[in-house]
């Protein structure tokens, strides 16, 4: 019988990789607070109306990557393709809409069927931030300071570029639509197959379309820029006085769009060109129009998610947890002796290996391998001086210490 492998898609966080995972979540995390986000959890499925609503029951997220199924109790579920939805969800279901402003920050795992790639996985994960019931510009500024506070603290925002983009209030958008629809309607021959079917529905996404015929098209696409109101470009000539302010750079990107209606005015990424052709670390925009499609009121709403694992492939190393204290239990009198000594150790804040088998020569074989630091014998000659033998394992150097003088011997270890 073959051994067991894991789904395609997916991969198991090992130490090492754990760590970088922990180190992101942990930077981003510290930062939300000093922000002044409270951390939150939801989900891991939801009803998939939750997705399907707000994304669109004809999307290809909903109609090829969102993981859904029927449960035992004929519930169609979904495990969560992204966090907004959810989060706005818990607003609602929770009666948080009467305590606005909200900030959030939460971080997990996300599911979605598509091609695995670097950095892409079918069980992925982000962080995530959310300000809702904020409709000033400054909120923008705020969670892309946020963001760039994030990416600076990692060691990652020098390697990014921050694009910035406006997809104007619901008239602008309204007015940008029917121009496009008219531009690419004349050239519906040259589009790919997944833009023709774009072209009614979602037209906006054509512009983000890597196909090479669509990109010669895109090429003369109308501007967003000469399709909107004044009060939307108000609203963006205020979000970039707040950046330059803060001396944030970004670069204008006219073609990066977000093609659900109930994204307006701000769109931004970062992104990168050390990771091949997926080159976003973190995106976001607002989202004023997402509350009400979900049955809530109308409020507005401003946020950005990142992968973790994207992230994690840029940032250096974290440091090493600290080196482990093995302690080297001989005889029965021993074992007992180990068990209570090692508790204690950790209680001081000691990292302790607990050797349970095997002579001593193996036991420290053991020590040596896990890269522990010193190592604690407990013979039966030592106990019964009350005294144990400690071995530094990186001069081999040993000496006896009485047992009552151990945790001050071993502080330089610690």
């Amino acid at each position: 019988m073959p051994a067991l492998q894991p789904v395609r898609g997916t991969q198991d966080l090992l130490a090492e990789e754990q760590r970088r995972h922990r180190a992101v979540i942990d930077t981003a995390r510290g930062i939300a607070e000093r922000y002044g986000y409270q951390e939150i959890a939801t989900p891991i499925f939801e009803f998939t109306e939750v997705f399907a609503r707000p994304i669109g029951e004809t999307s290809d997220i909903v109609t090829k990557e969102m993981y859904t199924f029927a449960d035992r109790g004929g519930e169609e579920v979904t495990l969560r393709p992204e966090y907004t939805a959810g989060i706005v969800r818990a607003v609602i279901s929770n009666g948080l809409t009467q305590s606005l402003p909200l900030k959030f920050f939460a971080s997990g795992p996300m599911f979605r069927y598509e091609r695995p790639q670097k950095g892409r996985f079918r069980q992925f994960h982000q962080i995530d931030v959310e300000l809702i019931g904020a409709a000033q510009p400054q909120a923008d500024v705020e969670v892309i300071a946020l963001a760039a506070d994030v990416l600076a603290a990692l060691g990652v925002l020098k390697h990014t570029v921050l694009e910035l983009n406006t997809l104007g209030d619901q008239a602008s958008r309204h007015a940008y639509r029917e121009a496009l629809v008219g531009y690419y309607a004349q050239h519906r021959a040259g589009l790919s197959e997944d833009s023709r079917n774009r072209l009614e529905r979602n037209p906006l996404r054509i512009l983000d379309s890597k196909d090479a015929g669509d990109k010669a098209i895109n090429a003369g696409a109308p501007h967003f820029g000469d399709y909107l109101t004044p009060e939307a470009r108000h609203f963006f000539a205020e979000v970039r006085a707040g950046l330059d302010l803060l001396g944030i750079a970004y670069r204008l990107n006219p073609r990066l769009v977000r093609g659900l209606d109930y994204y307006c005015h701000t769109a931004f990424e970062f992104v990168t060109t050390e990771l091949g052709a997926q080159g976003t670390v973190l995106g976001g925009g607002r989202y004023d129009g997402l509350m009400a499609i979900m049955g809530g009121p109308e409020t507005p709403g401003v946020g950005w998610a990142a992968g973790i694992e994207r992230l994690a492939l840029l940032i250096a190393p974290p440091a090493a947890p600290p080196r482990a204290i093995a302690v080297i239990p001989m005889g029965e009198r021993g074992d007992a002796a180990a068990l209570t000594l090692a508790r204690e150790l950790r209680r001081d804040g000691f990292t302790v290996e607990l050797g349970y088998s095997g002579n001593i020569g193996r036991r420290l074989k053991r020590a040596n391998k896990i890269g522990a630091r010193a190592a604690v014998i407990l013979g039966e000659d030592e106990l019964a001086r009350a005294a144990a033998t400690l071995r530094d394992l990186d001069t081999g150097e040993q000496i006896e210490v009485p047992l009552a003088a151990l945790k001050d011997r071993l502080a330089p270890f610690r």
